[in-house]
């Protein structure tokens, strides 16, 4: 009897735990997009104050992409410059459209690749992809890093 209570035992813990497990993940994934989703739901409605409470006071924001001349340049921006440019854009110009690709975690850190197609007042304006480093502090998840592509073609 005392070996079959410790097996019923051990397997209510494993399941206990895989169950917590997973519902952290899940958690934490929700959480993670949503911080991505209030980003870009700031820069629609041309919220600075949003925008700008999804990132640490470190983070860097880049473009990896060509220039005129075609040749490859990467421009480096902070939050608070990308908050300048949002609020001269009339709520509603900028939609980018985004979906979620491949998230990664590792306990206070994540990485999100996503594509994305930017609309412009209704008009195609760009696609690429942006690569996002997150970090979790104060148990509050926010944005490190950006690098993105962007492009005018080849968007499928």
């Amino acid at each position: 009897m005392q070996i079959k209570l410790n097996k019923s035992l051990l397997l209510l813990l494993l399941s206990t735990v895989i169950t917590g497990s997973a519902v952290y993940a899940q958690n934490a994934e929700d959480s993670i997009k949503a911080v991505i989703n209030k980003m870009f739901t700031g820069m629609k409605n041309s919220d600075t104050v949003l925008v700008k409470s999804c990132f640490t006071e470190t983070a860097i924001m880049q473009t990896f992409g060509k220039d005129k001349e075609g040749k490859t340049i990467i421009t480096t921006d902070s939050p608070s410059d990308f908050a300048k440019i949002i609020a001269t854009i009339p709520a509603g110009a900028a939609d980018e459209q985004i979906v979620f690709k491949d998230l990664k975690i590792d306990g206070a850190m994540a990485a999100v690749w996503t594509p994305f197609k930017l609309y412009f007042n209704g008009k195609f304006y760009s696609c690429g992809v942006n690569s996002f480093q997150l970090v979790r502090l104060n148990n509050v998840w926010k944005i490190q890093y950006i690098l993105d592509t962007r492009r005018k073609s080849n968007c499928e």
